[in-house]
Parts: structure tokens; sequence; C-alpha cells
């Protein structure tokens, strides 16, 4: 019997330990990490520098509101965030994690129109099959229909757009350039539908996760979305806090598309796992249209800019950057994907290998020539988990890959200190799972 209410009946394993790319269990099983959890735990686990640097921020000071101090380790990670950040990206609001720095994003869109006299501008265009979080704001932005579907009386009106999923959606003899332009450009047809006085912004993934599986956009894609919101006059979101923070190659993801956003979240490898943090990060135009206006961004949490958490999250970024941790993405990455190329790029029910980095995808389908998804009632990524962990590995499978419905897909984050044996460790152990899972 436990009194944890989980996130299923299912039961659990217990962790007790972690260390490196490994989470051991009560009942003495080993699990690599091939996943991050959900593409969290990008040092992997037991860093010692994360765990020094939380002890000594805990006997120094544990918390301090942010209604009456700011903390020195927020401002270290502060100014270590902006020294990286995209052009123009000037502020950083400390929050607990993904979903608060998403709907704190949305809240400040809005907030920054009012103060500068924009009132009628209240709308948000999102992308169908995207996540931005489980908040009542954060899940009305996303695309998602199954995590929507219950809750769908509560959540304020979004516009959908279609996303930029190269794989489902360009048509035959159409080049990635011009079909990632035809996909930006149902971003004008939705402003001018709506009416652009009405639209404060428009939010999007650069390397879309949890829902469809680390499906980066076309080359040329993001830079038509860009002109397109300068010319509406609309804010930019980036919502990185899965792609973002080095796992796709780049310490923001948006790096790679040539872009830089009006605010961008992040969370997840922010903390890697050692801490619960995230962040949104705005332009300095933004911000001193609230410094000079009103004065203040009506918005808050207890724990926003926590003290604990900032030593974490500062020690965190300062070992992605010192240890050259970016640039082991990119090698591990290629090597990740030259071994998933192997493993599964003839693999008679893999549709698409994909993603940047240590971000990685596999469409899962019935058929490779129609693309064709597994009937939804088989529940395939449910058994694939379970096969996986049997197997001794942790993976991310979700379904609804396609639609909010069908489809299947298995997510691949592992931590950036993954190894060569530990690859081949990985696309070993979840062959052996998927062609169990199929075949039950």
């Amino acid at each position: 019997m436990t009194h944890v209410f989980g996130r299923s009946k299912a039961r659990l394993a217990t962790a007790i330990r972690g260390e490196g790319c490994y989470i051991h269990d009560a009942d003495g099983r080993t699990y690599l990490d091939g996943s991050g959890g959900a593409a969290v735990s990008c040092l992997g686990h037991s860093d010692p520098d994360v765990r020094a640097a939380i002890h000594a921020q805990l006997d120094q000071l544990a918390f301090a509101h942010t209604g009456f101090f700011t903390s020195e380790p927020a401002e270290r990670l502060a100014g270590l965030l902006i020294e990286q950040a995209p052009e123009g990206i000037e502020k950083v609001y400390l929050l607990s994690g993904g979903s608060e720095a998403v709907e704190a994003a949305l809240k400040l869109a809005r907030q920054y129109y009012v103060e500068i006299g924009e009132t009628g501008r209240h709308r948000v265009i999102a992308r169908r099959q995207s996540y931005h979080g489980n908040t009542l704001g954060a899940l009305a932005a996303g695309g998602n229909a199954w995590r929507r579907e219950k809750y769908a009386p509560l959540l304020v009106e979004t516009s959908h757009i279609v996303p930029c999923f190269e794989y489902r959606a360009r048509a035959d003899g159409e080049s990635p350039y011009d079909y990632g332009q035809r996909a930006a450009n149902e971003l004008q047809a939705e402003i001018e539908h709506l009416g652009p006085e009405t639209v404060m912004a428009f939010i999007a993934e650069p390397v879309v996760g949890a829902t469809a599986g680390a499906v980066p956009a076309v080359d040329g894609y993001f830079a038509r979305i860009r002109e397109i919101c300068d010319h509406y006059g609309v804010l930019l979101i980036l919502d990185e806090v899965m792609c973002g923070m080095g796992r796709a190659g780049t310490f923001f993801a948006c790096e790679h598309d040539g872009v830089a956003p009006d605010i961008v979240t992040i969370a997840k490898g922010l903390g890697a796992g050692y801490a619960p943090i995230g962040a949104m990060l705005c332009t300095g135009t933004i911000y001193d249209a609230i410094a000079d206006g009103s004065g203040s961004f009506q918005h808050g949490h207890t724990y926003n800019g926590h003290p604990l958490a900032a030593a974490a999250g500062h020690a965190v970024v300062s070992a992605i950057l010192d240890r050259g941790l970016i640039e082991r993405v990119q090698t591990q990455g290629a090597r990740l994907e030259a071994v998933l190329h192997d493993a599964f790029g003839q693999h008679a029910h893999v549709g698409d290998l994909r993603g940047r980095g240590l971000f990685r995808g596999i469409e899962l389908v019935e058929d490779r020539a129609t693309k064709e998804p597994f009937d939804p009632a088989r529940k395939l990524h449910t058994k694939i988990k379970s096969a996986a962990m049997d197997e001794g590995l942790i993976c991310y499978p979700a379904g609804g890959t396609v639609d909010g419905q069908r489809g299947d897909h298995i997510l691949l984050a592992p931590p950036f200190i993954i190894e060569d044996t530990q690859i081949d460790e990985l696309v070993g152990k979840l062959s052996r799972a998927l062609d169990r899972a199929i075949a039950i």
C-alpha cells in the first residue's frame, strides 16, 4: 500500500540511487537512463560539482522570498544565462519548472501589450502536436488532443496551425525549403483570419519533443516565422523547455535556426534533475515596457528565484559550458544517430529516425510504404516502455504522434556524458524491447 498519488495506478519500481547514466532500484536492478527521465538528466546522476554547490548553498541560505530579496545564486545564474542568450534577450525570470515558465511567458506577453496600449491583443497561436505544459494556460497553448480533451471546457481558446512535420506533411516533389515556407505561411493566414490587432503571440518548440518525438523544423521555417511575427507585431515565444540547454546540439536550440525570439522558456536541462527550476527569458524591450509603465510584472510564485534551485542551475550551466558538453552532444549525437540508423534504418516498422544532438525520435508504423500507424488500441508505446524497463532501459515512448490519437514514437534523450559503449547498450536493449513489444 502506498499513499503517494502517482501518475497512474501502475506499480512502480522504487529508485534508490543514481550514478552516471544509471539508476538503481530497491530490488537491485540497474537501468540505463536513455531518455534522461523526460529529457531532464543531462549531466547524469550524482554529479559531484552540482551536489557540492547545493550543499554549500544550503549551508548559507536556503530560501528568501523574491517579494523582499534577490539572492546571489539567482543573480549569478541570470547573468550566466544572458551571456549565452539569443540577441536581444536581457532578462531572466526564474521559476520552478517548464509549465510555470510557459505560463509566465503567456502572461508577460499579455501584460506587455496592455502596458503599451494595445489592449486588443490577447490571442495566442500555437501548433497542433505541440506540448507546452500542464497548467491551464500552457495546456491551452499546447496542441495535443489527448492531453487537452478532459480539460477542454477550462481552456482559453487558442488557435492551432499545422506543425512543421516533414515526415508526415511534405508533399512528393516538394523541396524541404518550399515545404517549410508553406507550413510557416499558415501563421500569416491565421493572423489575418483572427485580425492582426487581436493576436499577441505565436508559441512553438524549435524541436518538438514529447508529443511528436524530436521533430526539428526544416531550414528556413523559423526564419519565415520570425518575418511574419515582425510584420504583424506579434511576439515570438520559443519553448525550449525540453530541447534547450544544449540538448539539441546548441545551448539554445533556436541557434540552429538563426532566429532570436522575444521570449524563450527553459527548464529540464537547466536543473538537470538536481533541483526543480525553470526560467522565462525576455527582451529588454518587453522588460522596459513594464518597468517604465506599471513598474511590476503582475505574476509570481512562492518559490520563483529559489536560492537553492538557482545554485543548482548555475552549477549545471557551468558544467555544460566549462566541460565542453555542447561539443560532446554534437559528437555523441552523431554517433547515436549512426547506431540508430544501423539498427533501425531498414526495420519493417520504423518509419522515421529524426532529431538533433542527443535528442532523437523513432516513429513507428504498421506499414513503411504508406506510413500507416499502428492501431491505437494496441497501445504499442506502453508495451515498449514496459519491455524496455524489463531490459534495464529507460526510454520515453508516447502515443498520438500523428494527430493526438494515432501513432507511436520513442524519444531518446540520454545524458550528455554517455559513452560509446553505453550508446551501443542503449540501442541493443531498445532493439530487443521494440521487437518484443511489436510481437505481443
